[in-house]
């Protein structure tokens, strides 16, 4: 394991923003009964040039923005309808990150059925979450494309939507880069060049020293809109609810859409992000660390330091040859630097007030470079209708880790922390590289037997060549060539035209090229396979939708912390999920939005040497509930332009670790909203942990407080 795993507290303070974030496009005017949110730009008349810029003018928006999303490229890249996909998807738009007032992007598990979030590395906001109690350790897709995300932030101003896969996807995406566990996914979609002008921005405040600005601007290029961009950008300063927390991000996107022809386009987005940051080490797991008051700081206010620098470009490329055939080509590339000073802790001395640490210098970074190359086609054989994807992918990762150690440890009363002990020097304790090189083939077929009754099949072969070398001796300590052919399938079934009835089988192979072991031992690839029923039903149709799910998933030669020196990793064993899930998501009524989750999981050891089986994996509640709903009262109200928001949040006792040793408490949890929206702006005030409830994430090695009250405002400007 990396010394990175154990992750310290991310200061999840929010507050009074100003947000600017309309639809980027037409919409409807008013029906009776529909509540107003905002604004929108409308086409006046038609001009007689058509290709002429549109003449917008501003009018409110009528609330009809729904929770639901019909569709996600997500599972089969094919942008099918979710009620044809034989897996249990989630889709959190636009819509919800801006009512719920996300700066975080863990924040969205609260939304999806089965997923847990828990804090990213040092305080820094990376996508850090667990699908049915498997920890993917931020990795993630960005537009299809894989991002070991694991020390890079991830900033929400130019996220679009966020999709949660729920099972094994190596068909498509292969495998997981050595840290995620293989058994999910979640894909951030970021923000499209837009063919009409618009402007918004965001000014942000809040509660814990937090002042924050966004920029959103779009439009066409050239009079005819062939060339379109997109511009977002957003700078933060925040103190956090940690005692010394301080963050700094800066955040640049811009994106460019070419219509070269009528069936040729290319696509250039690119992000910056700078996030320095107070580093926020974890709680050690002891169970005295749940008495401490949320905000306690055990490192060094003058020593502990975190900087990032991040990276990412990506390019497509795509023709459409004919009818229902084109070809795809993407390339992506991300490069990041993370550098950190840390007190590391270790575990209380007998007296169980006193925690050694060991000051560290940990400079890391990771490279990642992705090109994938894919044909698309429709076609028939007979009455059989065939929607096939072929793809090539051709990927490198390198990651890099030198951490160097004070020669001597240092201490601290965790009841009565006294600062101030700065290390002078340094040694190097470990000095490591390790990374991949992968070739990909896949193949999927989404084939239509009848209106009813749908097959979607595929099958991917892998070739790896890891590496794990020390960089402090020069010896290559493990070098592996793997190859591995990962089927999935799944049929649909659609008695009525509300009503998909579906079982999938799928699978997960992650190489365990990121992980070291005291002796340099070679791990195999952890495995996993899922089988999954499900039924998903239009409750209203067009507005309102369910998703129950049934999964069993396995997975084998588990990877985990080396119970004596967590910063090494040994395989074993067998773990076990399985559960029920549901999400309801949509509008219930006009102005009206719901999005609900219920899950059951039973995720356990099923097999190991060391760990006794049948202990419960760690951070996974048996049962958790989430509600999140708004409503906006109709133009024709004398409360016009009034909205309001409720959350609900429970989720029953988790273990802290592996081996089970102490389990943290049963939780439950309030927000609210309360929107106005007038003329081009829009007022919110957020109110996240009304009452301050005491909750923790964890990661298997650390504990890390949520935030507790938070206030945020906002005031949002289009035009």
């Amino acid at each position: 394991m990396q010394p990175r795993l154990l992750t310290g507290s991310l200061a999840l303070a929010l507050a009074v923003a100003i947000r600017l974030d309309w639809p980027a496009y037409p919409q409807p005017a008013a029906e009776p009964g529909a509540a107003q949110l905002g604004p929108v730009l409308r086409p006046t008349a038609p001009s007689a040039d058509p290709t002429a810029p549109t003449d917008l003018e501003p009018v409110f928006v009528t609330g009809e923005r729904s929770y639901r999303i019909e569709d996600a490229g997500t599972a089969t890249k094919l942008d099918l309808p979710l009620r044809d996909i034989p897996q249990s998807i989630q889709v959190i738009p636009r819509q919800v990150i801006e009512d719920r007032q996300v700066l975080r992007i863990n924040e969205l598990a609260d939304n999806v059925a089965g997923v847990q979030q828990f804090t990213g590395f040092g305080g820094v906001s990376t996508p850090s979450f667990q699908v049915r109690g498997f920890n993917l350790f931020g990795e993630h897709l960005r537009n299809g494309f894989r991002d070991f995300g694991l020390i890079s932030p991830r900033e929400m101003a130019n996220v679009e939507r966020v999709e949660f896969l729920k099972g094994p996807a190596a068909v498509l995406y292969g495998s997981s880069g050595g840290f995620g566990a293989g058994t999910g996914l979640i894909n951030v979609v970021t923000k499209k060049p837009l063919a009409a002008a618009r402007t918004g921005a965001e000014l942000v405040f809040g509660n814990y020293s937090l002042y924050r600005g966004t920029l959103d601007l779009g439009g066409p290029l050239t009079a005819n809109a062939s060339l379109s961009y997109r511009l977002n950008a957003a700078y933060e300063n925040d103190a956090g609810f940690k005692d010394f927390g301080q963050s700094e991000s800066v955040f640049v996107a811009p994106a460019l859409a070419w219509k070269i022809d009528e069936r040729t386009d290319l696509s250039l987005e690119y992000e910056y992000q700078r996030f320095n940051n107070r580093f926020q080490q974890a709680f050690p797991l002891e169970v005295e660390f749940l008495d401490l008051p949320p905000n306690r700081f055990l490192g060094e206010p003058a020593f502990d330091q975190g900087k990032t620098d991040s990276n990412a470009l990506t390019a497509v490329l795509e023709h459409r040859f004919a009818e229902g055939w084109k070809f795809r080509q993407g390339f992506n590339m991300t490069l990041v630097k993370y550098d950190n000073r840390q007190t590391f802790p270790f575990f209380l001395l007998p007296d169980r007030r006193t925690l050694p640490r060991l000051p560290l210098l940990d400079n890391e970074g990771n490279e990642n470079y992705s090109l994938q190359n894919e044909i698309f086609g429709k076609f028939s054989t007979g009455s059989i209708q065939h929607n096939v994807l072929f793809g090539v992918e051709l990927s490198r990762y390198r990651y890099r880790s030198d951490v160097f150690a004070a020669p001597t440890f240092d201490a601290i009363d965790i009841y009565n922390p006294v600062y101030g002990d700065l290390p002078t020097e340094f040694v190097p304790f470990s000095l490591s590289e390790t990374g991949s090189d992968n070739i990909g083939v896949y193949l999927q077929d989404f084939v239509e037997f009848t209106p009813n009754l749908k097959l979607l099949a595929g099958v991917r072969y892998d070739y790896v060549d890891s590496l794990i070398r020390d960089r402090l001796s020069g010896l290559l300590e493990n070098q592996q060539f793997l190859n591995n052919l990962s089927p999935r399938a799944g049929l649909v079934w659609q008695p009525g035209d509300t009503t998909s009835l579906y079982f999938s089988y799928s699978t997960a192979f992650v190489p365990q090229f990121n992980t070291r072991t005291r002796g340099n031992t070679q791990l195999q690839p952890t495995t996993g396979r899922q089988f999954e029923f499900g039924v998903k039903q239009d409750l209203i149709p067009g507005q309102l939708s369910a998703n129950l799910a049934f999964f069993d998933i396995t997975r084998q030669n588990v990877v985990r912390a080396d119970l004596e020196n967590p910063l090494f990793g040994v395989q074993t064993g067998e773990q076990k999920s399985r559960g029920i899930e549901l999400d309801i998501t949509g509008r219930i009524l006009p102005g009206w939005n719901v999005i609900a989750t219920c899950a059951l999981t039973d995720a356990y050891v099923s097999r190991d040497d060391i760990v006794p089986v049948g202990d419960r994996l760690f951070n996974t509640p048996v049962n958790r509930a989430t509600l999140w709903t708004t409503y906006f009262f109709a133009r024709e109200s004398s409360l016009a332009g009034l909205g309001l928001g409720l959350g609900l949040y429970y989720a029953s006792e988790k273990e802290a670790s592996l081996p089970n040793s102490f389990t943290i408490p049963a939780v439950l949890r309030a927000d609210a909203a309360i929107y106005y929206a007038f003329s081009n702006y829009r007022l919110v005030v957020n109110f996240k942990n009304l009452t301050s409830a005491r909750d923790y994430t964890t990661e298997g090695l650390g504990l890390y407080p949520n935030p507790p009250l938070t206030v945020l405002g906002t005031l949002s400007l289009q035009f």
